[in-house]
């Protein structure tokens, strides 16, 4: 029978980010995705412009949908717009015992807000606590802490402690916004330092969808029974791979997607 993970996120037009780049990404790691929606962005490689939220009780239905029938292995958890979104996610989701991957999606890669600010305390508070992994970039671990973004390896790694420490089983602290040749991503637990990940600093303006890429891998690992360390290394070494891929694929005018198939097909 087919592993199966599942998406909850916004739906990205453009085809690079959210739902689209999630089910691409664990389609390509060899896992039957499934989706629930919480809002439709009209979006492209240069800009969001618009949002519009997925009524409350559609996205309970959805959840309750596939829970129902589908044997889910794993979740991720991505864009999620407004507190009311949150919660309402949160509840839904009461009775899953699998593992969980939350993205605090915040920022669109144009620039644009994907997260209302005051639904940020709901997210640190509700879901927070429920994440097997949390995989923030710098800026989004900082906004979760009401902190600096971390400028050092100590700080990045003090704060990744810190979001530990508010309920988060594990956290990724992903260094892409970090400066350097070396792009750093660093697993923490209550144990300490598990793992860190890195790869060189590649100079492309392609790289639209990333976040939702590797936190949808790694859900792609933990619905194949991976441990999360071994997740998350299979999801680190594909995304490489995509984000070398990415500038033969010539999508947009702006901030384009990474390749997703890469491994399948050359653009």
């Amino acid at each position: 029978m087919a592993k199966i993970a599942l998406t909850i996120a916004g739906s990205d037009s453009g085809g690079g980010a959210g739902i689209q780049a999630d089910l691409k990404a664990m389609s390509a790691l060899g896992v039957y995705g499934a989706s629930v929606i919480t809002a439709v962005t009209a979006q492209n490689t240069q800009a969001v412009t618009a949002v519009h939220g997925i009524p409350l009780a559609v996205v309970t239905a959805q959840i309750e949908a596939v829970l129902s029938d589908l044997d889910v292995g794993a979740i991720k958890i991505g864009m999620l717009a407004t507190p009311d979104i949150i919660q309402t996610v949160a509840e839904a989701l009461a009775g899953f015992e699998g593992p969980i991957v939350l993205d605090p999606v915040m920022i669109a890669k144009s620039g644009d807000a994907l997260l209302a600010v005051e639904a940020i305390a709901t997210l640190r508070n509700v879901l927070l606590p429920r994440a097997t992994v949390l995989t923030p970039n710098l800026p989004e671990a900082a906004c979760l802490l009401d902190q600096p973004v971390a400028t050092s390896a100590d700080d990045l790694v003090a704060q990744g402690h810190a979001l530990v420490d508010l309920g988060a089983q594990a956290v990724l602290m992903k260094g892409g916004h970090a400066e350097g040749e070396i792009c750093h991503d660093i697993l923490i637990s209550e144990r300490g330092v598990i793992a860190e990940f890195t790869a060189p600093r590649r100079q492309t303006a392609n790289t639209h969808g990333t976040g939702c890429t590797l936190s949808s891998s790694i859900s792609a690992g933990l619905a194949n029974g991976l441990p999360l360390k071994d997740a998350v290394g299979q999801a680190h070494t594909y995304l490489q791979g995509a984000i070398a891929a990415a500038d033969d694929l010539g999508v947009g005018h702006g901030h384009g997607p990474v390749h997703h198939f890469h491994r399948v097909w050359q653009a």
